[in-house]
């Protein structure tokens, strides 16, 4: 069950998927490899990083790419980026964070609202359900979402993805 009361199957009712051309974004990334408990540090040393370059999330988009199912991935191996948009090249820091470009294509889009802890649902809605009967295909690159408000902004069920 969601933090509605509904089974995945009724919330899956409410996702519509639209395919839209995705534009290249330049990205400022820290990369998360280990155990997603262990997120946390990494999340506060990018939210760090973000204010001493003056990219809050009010001035630069954010992404997340997920590399694989936490469910299924061993912890150790576990890896999630955080990114936020860049118009400048990432300056050399002792914070581990580096450039990268989240390529323009074809993508899927599902919006999500809600906490981080049901995420799984649309994904795997995206996977199991959407994608099989769409005709479309997996292009070369992770899963990711772009995380339109979030916490501490708003209470973690207003969360848009």
């Amino acid at each position: 069950m969601n933090r509605k009361g509904r089974s995945a199957e009724e919330a899956a009712q409410d996702y519509r998927v639209e395919c839209i051309e995705f534009s290249e974004v330049r990205a400022a990334c820290l990369s998360h490899l280990g155990p997603p408990e262990n997120l946390g540090s990494s999340i506060q040393k990018f939210i760090a990083w973000r204010k001493a370059n003056g990219l809050t999330p009010d001035v630069s988009r954010t992404f997340n790419l997920l590399y694989g199912n936490p469910e299924v991935t061993p912890p150790q191996d576990f890896r999630l980026d955080l990114c936020a948009q860049i118009q400048a090249p990432v300056q050399k820091n002792d914070c581990g964070v580096i450039e990268i470009c989240i390529p323009a294509g074809r993508c899927a889009v599902l919006r999500y609202v809600g906490a981080d802890e049901f995420i799984d649902m649309p994904i795997g809605y995206l996977y199991q359900n959407w994608l099989r009967v769409s005709g479309e295909s997996l292009r070369d690159f992770p899963l990711f979402f772009e995380r339109v408000h979030f916490y501490p902004n708003v209470p973690d069920y207003e969360m848009i993805y």
